[in-house]
């Protein structure tokens, strides 16, 4: 009988559908039960996981090993190249949560821009005059640079299109034709494009090439007035250079749905930063995304057992050959 591991805890409906196959045991097990999962994989035939970390060392516990379905679409807690090398296909829901993390994303806009945190803890705190000190920003005519233009990051360009904000974008893996044709202006000079930026919004993978993109010198180059979201992957953004650079008043606000670290230790710096708003990456997550993002990571898991992955939704589809 296969044995299948989740790994975490995912919507109901992804579970019902790995059940429908009554062929298979279901094994549920919490991220952080470590000594579980590692007791649990030298019998596991398939793994759908979400953000357990899946190193070279766990996988070479696991031998029957077939497939890897990730509930989402960041596999930086997969050692890729391993499971490469194995030939264990990993696959990822690719379209599931995209628009839940571009609208995260856009409401985090809006809400630095409008400082609305400020302005409740204002009126509970029967400090009225805040009207007159507070001054909100429009997003109108600003300048939005989206870093990664993939499916996430072109979602939410147009929602600032319609907002009427100019987007500049850089994707050093995108045509430039594919971001003209959005509204969008193509960017090749990172450093430059920073300077030009009022809101700079994350939507790259974490790489070794995007891993401190956004290091102390390139901060520095943003406006003082810039807003920086990252709802992509901690390790993008140094957050001790990013710490320091909003106690210094050297940029205006922040908001992190994700971290290098997670969760975030107590002691961490950006605590009780000022003009930073914090979230568990939690950004693709709704009601609709858990739905999608269960069934399509349960049937990919089902694929690749039956041998019939779909390559567009695996990111290591030579394996597949």
């Amino acid at each position: 009988m296969p044995r299948v591991l989740v790994l975490g805890t995912i919507h109901a409906s992804g579970l019902a559908r790995l059940r429908e196959r009554p062929e298979l045991e279901i094994i549920v097990l919490e991220e952080r039960d470590e000594a579980g999962i590692d007791a649990a994989l030298p019998t596991a035939d398939a793994v759908l996981v979400r953000t357990a970390p899946l190193p070279a060392a766990r996988l070479a516990r696991a031998p029957r090993l077939r497939v890897i379905a990730k509930h989402g679409v960041g596999v930086d807690n997969i050692d890729l190249a391993e499971a490469s090398r194995r030939r264990i296909p990993v696959a990822i829901t690719a379209n599931a949560n995209a628009t839940a993390v571009a609208e995260f994303a856009f409401a985090q806009m809006l809400n630095l821009a409008k400082e609305l945190r400020a302005l409740d803890e204002a009126v509970r705190a029967g400090d009225w005059a805040a009207r007159h000190r507070l001054a909100a920003l429009e997003l109108a005519q600003k300048t939005l640079l989206v870093i990664g233009f993939g499916r996430i990051g072109s979602r939410l360009a147009r929602r600032a299109i319609a907002f009427e904000m100019k987007v500049l974008a850089f994707d050093p893996f995108i045509p430039a034709e594919t971001i003209r044709a959005a509204g969008c202006a193509p960017v090749e000079d990172l450093d430059v494009a920073l300077g030009e930026a009022d809101v700079v919004s994350l939507h790259c993978p974490l790489t070794d090439k995007t891993r401190g993109l956004l290091n102390a010198a390139r901060l520095a180059r943003l406006k003082p007035t810039a807003i920086l979201i990252n709802t992509a992957r901690g390790g993008i953004v140094e957050e001790t250079a990013l710490a320091e650079a909003l106690r210094a008043r050297r940029l205006a606000a922040a908001a992190l749905d994700v971290f290098a670290c997670e969760p975030l230790p107590a002691s961490h710096p950006l605590l009780g930063v000022p003009g930073l708003v914090l979230s568990p990456h939690m950004a693709g997550i709704t009601q609709e995304s858990a739905q999608r993002m269960a069934l399509e990571a349960a049937a990919n898991l089902l694929a690749g057992l039956d041998g019939r992955l779909d390559p567009a939704l695996v990111v290591n589809p030579e394996v597949l050959a």
